[in-house]
């Protein structure tokens, strides 16, 4: 009897369970493989390095995101669909905790990998939770959209995996601190061209002296 064919999922759930074991710097992909039930030609026929898992996870957990965005959404102040849209994210990625600890680690020491992850699937991955939350990022305001969504999400994740409480209230706090900064730059943005504008009776008042 042929055994279950083996899916993305298995693949990815394999390195993440030996990364939170024995770190994902000596994680091998033969190791991926026999964890996972595969052969080396199998996996490399899935996934052609351990980058590439990391992209898959990531692309798994906007799937999951975007499954869960109805249009509901759009009703909702900004500041609530992104504080909804980051904790899906984190619940997705939950069972996978301890894995992704060590992959923060080690990806410290191999910028390589930490820069292809960040310019190609995390930002899209970015752009992607935008549009999740109904906010189009692909306008003259994108770049500061995604920079800003990305550095609310970092600062989150790093609260996320140390947080051991049940209703993960040092997370969600986190992550109310960090959408009202944002929410006060861009507030900030948004008033500045103004403060540097003289009104009718300023220019009349020059004019006269």
């Amino acid at each position: 009897m042929a055994g279950k064919k083996k899916t993305n999922v298995d693949v990815i759930g394999a390195a993440m369970k030996l990364a939170g074991v024995q770190g994902w710097r000596d994680t091998t992909m033969a190791d991926i493989a026999e964890t996972a039930g595969l052969s080396l030609v199998e996996l490399r026929n899935m996934y052609g390095s351990k980058t590439a898992i990391l992209a898959g996870l990531i692309r798994q957990t906007d799937d999951i995101v975007l499954a869960g965005s109805g249009a509901d959404m759009a009703d909702e102040p900004v500041r609530d669909r992104l504080f909804d849209v980051i904790m899906r994210r984190l619940d997705a990625l939950a069972p996978y905790r301890d894995g992704i600890a060590a992959v923060a680690r080690d990806l410290t020491r191999d910028p390589g990998a930490l820069a292809c992850l960040a310019a190609g699937p995390g930002r899209r991955s970015l752009q992607w939770m935008l549009e999740a939350a109904r906010i189009q990022p692909w306008g003259l305001a994108a770049p500061l959209q995604i920079k800003g969504l990305g550095l609310v999400y970092a600062s989150v994740l790093r609260v996320w995996l140390t947080d051991e409480g049940e209703d993960l209230s040092k997370t969600m706090a986190a992550l109310d601190k960090a959408l009202g900064r944002v929410e006060s730059i861009l507030s900030t943005l948004r008033r500045g061209p103004r403060r540097f504008r003289r009104d009718d009776n300023d220019t009349a008042e020059t004019t006269t002296e």
